[in-house]
């Protein structure tokens, strides 16, 4: 044991708590035949709770954390610390990047072997415990050789690196019993078109990605692999700018059967939709795989990344993960950090407890509108008149014998209310 949460204990169920508890997540409760642990399957992002010192664009670190360093020794104390975090909570999974558990080497084979070696620790200290691994990922956006991207790189070279950067995590996360892998391009989009050939960019990202499917297979990892939106940030032109984007990519290179979506909530607000547009996006196209969860200053404009605190919010995000069906291989993945004045061990678990009540809140409420069933029946109603047989004989005719039906049957349609205001009303019963 460290001493970095010393005096915290694990936290409980307890709704009169005033101290550190869990005042609406309860992991036991069953809602809709489950545990309400099995519906949101939290998890910990390794990179923000661990490996962020604190910065912003106008000033560097304010966390001075014991594990800070480039040695394998104080690796091995952020794994110790991790764990201990993860025990405190009683969080079912984690997240990493490979950047965020090993010190980089002087070349790619150091930074290989220091890898292996945590993911070997990591195993040790998994064996027996009840927090999982979620999914892993590669951090190929920091180093500055990633600076002109990582599969859209111009030089061969970075895309050479950059798949076997991707073979070595997925490899790391079959052998922890990763339930998913995910991609996403911290820098795969251009700033100028003066220097980019967007085409081959595009050609050179879709084989990539396709490398990694028939890695998949070839390795028999039973997981999904998951695609993260990533708009505006750094490049304002990502090719991964929103789920609608990344689907006409995954059809592109014939992947919509392979790969689902990872969707974060700042994401969807960075790209100009709300998170539920592109949770229910998702869910249509049939690529929904699983959340990252947090908020965006709306005041602010990059992504702030902070933990969630707005129920509405939550609620409407987990009323399209219910419509869905729920998770299966993913998850609530909490891609959130504390702020630069939250320096205590105590802000750390606040933070998730915090957010781990908000999600519950928000995911019971959205099963209250479930159950309750008005919504979806006023929905259906509005488009009642698509089952009708001339609806759809309609869809299967031409332009030519519908004009002939307009102008033989007098079609004259009165508009009719769309009830935004009172559908509004009856998402305020339950949040």
């Amino acid at each position: 044991m460290t001493d970095f949460f010393k005096g915290i204990t694990p936290l409980r169920y307890d709704p009169s708590s005033t101290d550190l508890a869990f005042r609406h997540y309860n992991p036991d409760e069953i809602v809709m035949g489950k545990r309400m642990e099995e519906h949101l399957r939290f998890a910990v992002a390794y990179w923000h709770s661990f490996a962020w010192p604190g910065g912003d664009p106008f000033g560097g670190e304010t966390f001075e954390r014991p594990w800070f360093g480039d040695t394998m020794d104080l690796a091995r104390i952020k794994a110790d610390v991790a764990f201990e975090m993860f025990d405190l909570l009683n969080v079912p999974f984690f997240c990493w990047h490979d950047a965020d558990i090993r010190p980089e080497g002087d070349s790619f084979a150091e930074s290989l072997r220091n890898f292996e070696e945590i993911i070997d620790y990591f195993g040790a200290k998994m064996d027996g415990a009840k927090t999982k691994l979620l999914w892993g990922t590669a951090n190929m956006f920091s180093h500055r050789r990633f600076m002109s991207g990582a599969a859209t790189n111009p030089d061969p070279d970075v895309f050479a690196w950059s798949a076997a950067t991707v073979k070595a995590c997925m490899d790391a996360t079959h052998k922890l019993d990763g339930q998913n892998y995910v991609l996403w391009g911290g820098r795969e989009g251009y700033e100028t078109l003066l220097n980019t050939d967007m085409k081959r960019e595009r050609q050179n990202a879709g084989r990539f990605l396709q490398m990694a499917v028939e890695y998949k297979h070839k390795i028999g990892f039973k997981g999904a692999i998951l695609v993260e939106p990533k708009p505006q940030e750094p490049s304002k032109h990502q090719y991964d700018y929103d789920v609608a984007t990344v689907y006409g990519f995954l059809k592109d290179f014939g992947l919509e059967d392979e790969v689902q979506m990872n969707i974060e909530q700042g994401h969807a607000i960075l790209a100009g939709h709300s998170f539920e547009h592109e949770l229910a996006l998702a869910s249509s196209l049939g690529i929904f795989g699983s959340i990252d969860m947090n908020r965006n200053d709306y005041q602010s404009g990059w992504d702030t990344d902070q933990f969630p605190n707005n129920t509405p919010e939550v609620a409407l995000a987990y009323y399209e993960v219910i419509k869905a069906g729920g998770f299966k291989t993913g998850g609530t993945n909490f891609d959130a950090k504390l702020r630069r004045q939250s320096l205590d061990a105590q802000d750390l678990i606040a933070a998730h407890a915090g957010a781990m009540d908000i999600c519950a809140r928000g995911f019971k409420a959205g099963v209250a509108m479930t159950e309750d069933g008005t919504l979806e029946a006023m929905r259906q109603d509005r488009y009642a008149g698509w089952d009708t047989s001339d609806a759809k004989a309609m869809l299967a005719s031409d332009f030519s014998s519908i004009a002939e039906r307009v102008a033989s049957t007098g079609i004259d349609p009165a508009p009719r209310s769309g009830k935004q205001e009172i559908l509004e009303n009856i998402v305020n019963r339950f949040v």
